[in-house]
């Protein structure tokens, strides 16, 4: 199997690069195909999944990943699943329970690194010294709800797990 990732930075690409050889097993490839910036992305999605619809494989999927940015979700939802659909595939969300799919659409409703904040004992995993019950305080809890923004809660975070 392979994985085409669809990425709106350069953040989300060295995120995912340190991640998913942790969580994928050796026989699934991958690569990504960082955009410039969100609006790019969205801009040029219909063309490429249509030039992806004229060969890609049975055994590749196309995992589409694009922040949120304060934008009403479910519209962007569905313009992702809309270019899909107009390319000729079947997304996992659209896809019938015994149907394949090739097409992931994903949003990342605060900022990507609400993703980390939303996997703490990953997180403890790679850096011993953030406390596995993180989230168990009240800032954590809900990680799209961090005031002061994720990324800065995340730096923050980083910053006195290297010092102590």
């Amino acid at each position: 199997m392979h994985i085409d990732f669809l990425l709106e930075e350069p953040s989300a690409e060295a995120a995912l690069r340190a991640i998913l050889p942790r969580i994928l097993s050796d026989n699934v490839s991958f690569d990504f195909h960082v955009f410039k910036g969100k609006e790019d992305l969205l801009k040029k999605l219909p063309e490429r999944l249509k030039t992806y619809r004229q060969w890609i494989p049975n055994d590749w999927r196309i995992i589409v990943l694009i922040d949120e940015d304060r934008k009403d979700c479910h519209e962007l939802k569905a313009n992702l699943e809309k270019a899909a659909h107009e390319a000729g595939f079947v997304t996992k969300s659209n896809a019938a329970p015994d149907e394949d799919f090739q097409v992931v659409n994903r949003i990342a409703i605060e900022e990507l690194e609400a993703w980390f904040f939303g996997d703490v004992e990953a997180m403890h995993t790679v850096y011993p010294r953030i406390p596995i019950n993180l989230q168990s305080k009240t800032k954590y809890r809900n990680p799209d709800a961090i005031q002061g923004g994720t990324s800065e809660a995340l730096e923050h975070l980083l910053i006195q797990t290297i010092r102590h």
